[in-house]
């Protein structure tokens, strides 16, 4: 076997591979050898089938199978000699492939970009501070007053107070079309909260303005998609008998509602509060340091690119600004989107730091647990109640997949090897800064 290079030039490699046609014969007999004693054949004893027999109805698929393995090893060899690792799957061809035929040596044509030899990453220097924010009692509140109104009760209003938005109705009613009243389309003491949603389209905004005793008449038509077929696109009447008109009361913040949201006491409920609010400011405090960390980073280090990964993740950035202008459009079934210069920076950086990271953590011998692993896993199967055994059988044949959700756990493991050795202080800011903060990721 011959390697030959046919181009260095910057992080671009060209190979040509050319395996002698006695080494793939000598790798094709020797595959045939292996597996005669298992092989019958009409007329032979088991074991004892000729050589020429053999390589006649097996020889070209082994000489398959040789050839790959013969690029496979030279491949292999090649990337241990050099320490070279490609950026994306070499691109392997065969050379005169049209015009080879059995008995010629085979030549192969490899084409690849290396990945760049990344410096040392020295952060001893760098000065970040971490915002901290405790929650205080104001916020304590807030987040108490929205529990109650999550816990609201109704209560009647005035008698000849008409309903409005955010009123609950409690009325009976019978549905009709062509005057026929039809199957789930009656209901008495019916309680409707108006602007709720809860009815088809244009129900609600005819009761407002009721009175209790009131009788209506309302008409409405059915979604053309409705899923009743013998009611979808028809117009249909609902006779309504108003019984009340109710308007929305917050529930008392007391031991009562503590314990609607599983607290012993109202004491109780405010700790646990407390502590959620916490760990969110802590996770968007977390956010804000690692943008100031990665803003660091990319002055600190500069190494060339690999122009395939950068004109991928321009694409992927263009493909994704592009459906967010367009969220009407669901599927790919679009024309080409042109990547711009500003999708191309900010494509680098973000090679550039995904590299830097990774390095970083190759050097560091930065793992992903299992148990890690299977949370990730977990938290992602939720998305899909009722189908969460198929995602994990999903997840299991598709490796693709566990790269993808192993990916943001080893980034963020790197992030905290990194900030362990830069210089991290802690600032109390309120919780309005460190909204601004957030906003202003947003905004970038």
């Amino acid at each position: 076997m011959q390697v030959t290079e046919t181009l260095k030039e910057g992080l671009k490699r060209g190979y040509e591979i050319t395996v002698s046609n006695a080494e793939l014969e000598a790798k094709v007999n020797a595959k045939l050898e292996e597996a005669r004693p298992e092989v019958e054949m009409k007329g032979f004893r088991k074991g004892k089938v000729p050589m020429s027999l053999l390589k006649k109805q097996f020889g070209q698929r082994l000489m398959g199978e040789a050839m790959q393995e013969a690029i496979d090893g030279a491949m292999n060899e090649h990337f241990e000699a050099s320490g070279e690792r490609p950026a994306l799957q070499p691109q392997i061809t065969m050379k005169d492939g049209e015009n080879w035929k059995e008995g010629d040596d085979v030549v192969i044509v490899v084409a690849y970009e290396a990945l760049p030899e990344i410096p040392e990453l020295d952060v001893s220097g760098v000065a970040l501070e971490r915002m901290v924010v405790k929650a205080d009692d104001a916020a304590i509140d807030e987040a108490l007053a929205s529990l109650a109104e999550t816990a609201q009760n109704f209560a009647d209003r005035k008698k000849g107070t008409k309903a409005k938005d955010g009123d609950q109705v409690v009325f009976d009613f019978v549905g009709k079309v062509d005057g026929e009243a039809f199957d789930g389309g009656s209901a008495e003491d019916y309680p409707l909260v108006l602007g709720s949603g809860a009815f088809i389209p244009g129900f609600e905004d005819q009761l407002v303005g009721v009175k209790a005793g009131e009788e209506k008449t309302i008409t409405v038509t059915f979604p053309e998609n409705y899923g009743a077929d013998n009611l979808a696109g028809k117009e249909a009447t609902f006779d309504c008998t108003v019984k009340a008109v109710k308007e929305p009361k917050p529930a008392e913040v007391d031991d009562e509602l503590a314990k609607k949201f599983g607290a012993e006491d109202l004491a109780g409920l405010k700790g646990q509060i407390a502590e959620r609010l916490e760990s969110e400011y802590k996770g968007a405090a977390r956010a804000v340091l690692k943008r100031a960390l990665l803003d660091k980073l990319d002055t600190l280090v500069s190494f060339d690119l690999p122009p395939s990964l950068v004109d991928a993740e321009a694409g992927q950035i263009a493909h994704q600004l592009w459906h967010e202008e367009n969220p009407e459009v669901h599927d790919h079934n679009h024309g080409n989107i042109e990547t711009t210069d500003e999708h191309k920076k900010l494509a680098e950086r973000r090679v550039r730091l995904g590299l830097l990271l990774a390095e970083v953590g190759r050097k560091a011998d930065v793992q992903v647990s299992d148990a890690e692993f299977t949370q990730a896993v977990l938290n992602q199967a939720r998305q899909y109640p009722g189908q969460e055994r198929q995602f994990f059988e999903f997840v299991q044949q598709n490796q693709q997949m566990q790269q993808q959700l192993r990916a943001p756990i080893f980034e963020e493991k790197v992030v905290d090897h990194i900030l362990e050795q830069a210089k991290v202080s802690e600032k109390d800011v309120s919780k309005e800064d460190l909204q601004k903060a957030v906003e202003a990721l947003d905004a970038e």
